[in-house]
């Protein structure tokens, strides 16, 4: 390992002016530098980080809590994140929750353990008011952005997120104006503010056109392909007549229309369906999906950006970024009836 001592030695000059033309000191010449500097490439050095880190009591370490890089969601604010850390020079550590609360305060507990300088966490969300774990980076004053939208047990953090709300109303009102007036709609998670927001802004928009909505057109599925495909079967068993479904994420959406398709629906000559997040699974679904451009690696750009500022003692501002529609070839003019009558009496169908 080439030691600051060896490139001095190979330099012909002190080891604290190697030292301070590394760290850009002021009263090392440019000159002096870039020639340093030079050496210390060719000669194959890497700074000792551990040991920065001793003398300056900063670890240049970030630690990412997201629930799993299966998520596609993740993947893309993941790697926007590395590319922001690493250009202010730190490295990451990456856990996963899994979405479970316990799961959730080992890996914090675990980033605390290692002294990050900074934490990026997508929640958990859960009911209560309160989360000690996070209320223990608080007091610990650490600086943390939270990854999506806030709740009680997280609220005293900035955070970053998509406009769900309005991204979810555009999804409705794209589908009204097709003359689609029996809209399902397939929830997510309950304690999750993205499927609240999700399903205001369904709501939002059948209000306005003079529609209120229908209990039996809402169906609780859940985050993940089998969940839709779950939901979608218990659609068909119910005969909801139904001529579109909004599905509350693009996966829920694949597990739709997969099981239509199946079924032998036509989409969306039969039955529209429409999604969120605009993953890649939907764009290039046998039917591609009409669905919401979640702004993901800007997501993860604002979240850098925000924890420059939190490093520097200043106080940022949570973002909110916009998401507009993608319209593709799921959905369509609304068929005169509903195909699900048909189904549920010309199908054995079980859950």
């Amino acid at each position: 390992m080439v030691r600051l001592k060896d490139i001095a030695l190979q330099a012909g000059v002190s080891l604290m002016t190697v030292s301070k033309a590394l760290r850009d000191a002021s009263d090392v010449s440019a000159a002096t530098k870039a020639r340093l500097k030079q050496l210390a490439a060719q000669m194959g050095y890497v700074p000792d980080t551990s040991a920065a880190g001793l003398r300056t009591r900063t670890t240049r370490l970030f630690g990412i809590a997201v629930s799993s890089l299966t998520n596609p969601i993740f993947s893309r604010v993941v790697l926007a994140l590395e590319q922001q850390a690493s250009a202010m020079g730190y490295d990451v550590i990456l856990a996963h929750t899994l979405n479970q609360p316990e799961r959730e305060e080992v890996c914090l507990k675990r980033f605390l353990a290692r002294r990050v300088d900074g934490i990026f966490i997508s929640p958990v969300y859960r009911m209560g008011a309160e989360a000690p774990v996070y209320r223990e980076i608080l007091e610990r004053n650490i600086p943390t952005v939270v990854l999506g939208h806030t709740a009680p047990f997280c609220n005293f953090f900035i955070n970053v997120e998509s406009d769900d709300l309005l991204g979810s109303y555009a999804v409705t009102r794209h589908l009204l104006g097709l003359g689609h007036k029996r809209i399902a709609f397939l929830a997510g998670p309950p304690a999750t503010p993205w499927t609240q927001e999700r399903f205001e802004g369904y709501r939002r928009a059948l209000r306005e056109s003079g529609l209120d909505v229908d209990d039996k057109l809402v169906f609780q599925a859940g985050r993940t392909i089998e969940d839709g495909a779950k939901a979608t079967l218990q659609m068909i068993n119910e005969g909801v007549d139904a001529t579109a479904v909004q599905a509350v994420n693009d996966m829920i959406a694949v597990g739709c229309a997969d099981t239509l398709l199946q079924q032998g629906l036509k989409i969306p000559g039969d039955i529209s369906v429409a999604g969120f997040g605009n993953t890649l699974v939907s764009e290039f679904f046998r039917v591609p999906l009409t669905t919401v451009r979640q702004p993901k690696f800007r997501l993860g750009v604002a979240a850098g950006e925000a924890m420059q500022l939190l490093l520097r003692g200043q106080k940022p501002e949570s973002r909110r970024l916009s998401a507009d529609l993608a319209k593709r070839s799921s959905t369509g003019i609304a068929p005169a009836t509903s195909s699900f009558e048909r189904l549920r009496t010309g199908a054995q169908t079980k859950i």
